[in-house]
């Protein structure tokens, strides 16, 4: 199976500092045209899956155009849900909350955030879609940080910790190779540029 993993565009200015979890925060005119300049540059898939959010619709929609794909939406491709957190300033949580916040690492089976999602329940509604993805495919998927680093953190066997490092930047992604019999390769999408000689 081939799966590539892409996070959704930039967000509104408005928008960065704030919690944006199940929020419909908007993309930005920057991440508008990077959707677009991203859908033409990328590969041609068997499958294309999508978070119904209305951050990776955009993107999904014109991959969608351009591979002429259904979009398969999913549910479980969205986002942490981070409850009464959603929408709030990440300053005045931390105010409010916080070192309780690190509970997102050190307690992932039980730390709700804002009463939402914990950390364990984001990586088991992930890896359920990975496991009924079909084997032998080439699949595309537009998703978020939170369920693809989950995806690469617990594929590779991480610490919860170690999982921001494989958090792509929004409009990257990971690309995602599982020979059968073998264990997965995850690498970074697009690839880093080999240095100058």
């Amino acid at each position: 199976m081939r799966l590539l993993l892409l996070r959704h565009t930039k967000v509104a200015a408005s928008w960065r500092h704030r919690c944006y979890g199940r929020s419909e925060a908007p993309l930005s005119a920057e991440g508008r045209a990077a959707a677009h300049l991203l859908a033409a540059q990328l590969p041609a898939a068997d499958a294309l899956h999508a978070s119904p959010s209305r951050r990776a619709a955009l993107l999904a929609g014109l991959l969608a155009r351009r591979l002429a794909l259904p979009i398969h939406w999913d549910r479980r491709l969205l986002e942490r849900d981070f409850g009464h957190w959603e929408g709030q300033p990440w300053d005045a949580i931390w105010q409010a909350e916080g070192s309780a916040m690190d509970g997102m690492i050190d307690a992932p089976g039980r730390f709700r955030p804002g009463g939402g999602e914990t950390t364990d329940e984001l990586a088991a509604r992930a890896l359920a879609w990975l496991a009924g993805l079909p084997q032998g495919a080439s699949i595309i998927a537009v998703s978020h940080g939170g369920p693809i680093a989950a995806l690469a953190g617990t594929l590779l066997d991480l610490p919860v910790r170690d999982w921001f490092a494989w958090l792509p930047p929004e409009g990257g992604g990971l690309l995602i190779e599982r020979p059968t019999g073998a264990p997965p390769a995850i690498t970074r999408w697009p690839a880093a540029p080999a240095p100058a000689p």
